[in-house]
């Protein structure tokens, strides 16, 4: 792990750009973290975004400044083909013809699959790389949890028992891969749900909920789109990964 960059921001938290062999991240941990006389090293987040949003997302960023904020690292990667990594002429196409489908209402199952689940095939084993070297630095410490794209997740969840607590978002197209993995799925979870979110179907959402086989599952429900999450979700999911990392 090369780190690139280094940037104390105005609330004390310390943002570090690294690179991992050909994998760009993002680290942000409390402005005292693994320092002298501080406390233990902080439990770690692995914030992954939605497919295609790079790391630098501002919505991603505020997410981690604020669990920083409750006394977490969190960490962000750009998985291949995600954020500004290149992508091949076929996964723009794809995603091009995915979009299209959407806009214009006509089945996107088989399109969805075709980009979704390479993306989660190349991006679980890069996340599993990444943890590794970040568990190797002094200022991080487990229990891990896990927030974000519910694909990715769920793959973690299954293959990565370092992960103690997971967080997911939305949840209606998900590949039919993944939909058979929740059933694995046993660590504690927290679903969040926009009720009508244009781009998840709410009834796959709903149903991947009840497929998860953890005995510890929570689903919040709130009315608005795909980006109208509540402010108070953030506050909540501080809570719930408080209760599984502290």
């Amino acid at each position: 792990m090369h780190f690139t960059s280094e940037q104390r921001l105005d609330d004390g938290v310390l943002a570090c750009e690294f690179t991992l062999g050909e994998i760009p991240g993002t680290l942000w941990t409390p402005g005292s973290a693994g320092s002298a006389g501080s406390a233990a090293p902080a439990p770690l987040i692995l914030m992954a975004h939605n497919n295609g949003l790079p790391k630098s997302d501002a919505r991603l960023a505020a997410r981690a400044r604020h669990s920083v904020a409750r006394g977490y690292a969190v960490a962000s990667i750009d998985a291949a083909g995600c954020g500004d990594r290149p992508r091949s002429a076929a996964d723009e196409q794809a995603r091009a013809d995915l979009r299209r489908a959407l806009q214009a209402g006509e089945p996107v199952d088989e399109l969805f699959e075709s980009l979704v689940g390479p993306l989660v095939d190349k991006a679980a084993p890069e996340w599993r790389t990444t943890l590794d070297a970040l568990l190797s630095l002094p200022e991080i410490g487990g229990p891990v949890g896990y927030s974000g794209w519910t694909a990715l997740g769920i793959r973690l969840a299954v293959t990565e028992p370092r992960i103690a607590a997971a967080g997911f978002f939305a949840g209606g197209f998900v590949p039919h891969a993944q939909r058979e993995e929740a059933r694995q799925v046993t660590v504690p979870l927290l679903l969040l749900l926009q009720w009508d979110d244009e781009g998840n179907p709410r009834q796959r959402a709903l149903d991947l909920f009840d497929a998860f086989a953890t005995k510890e599952k929570t689903l919040h429900a709130n009315m608005g789109g795909h980006t109208g999450t509540p402010w108070f979700e953030g506050e909540d999911a501080g809570r719930f990964f408080d209760r599984h990392l502290k």
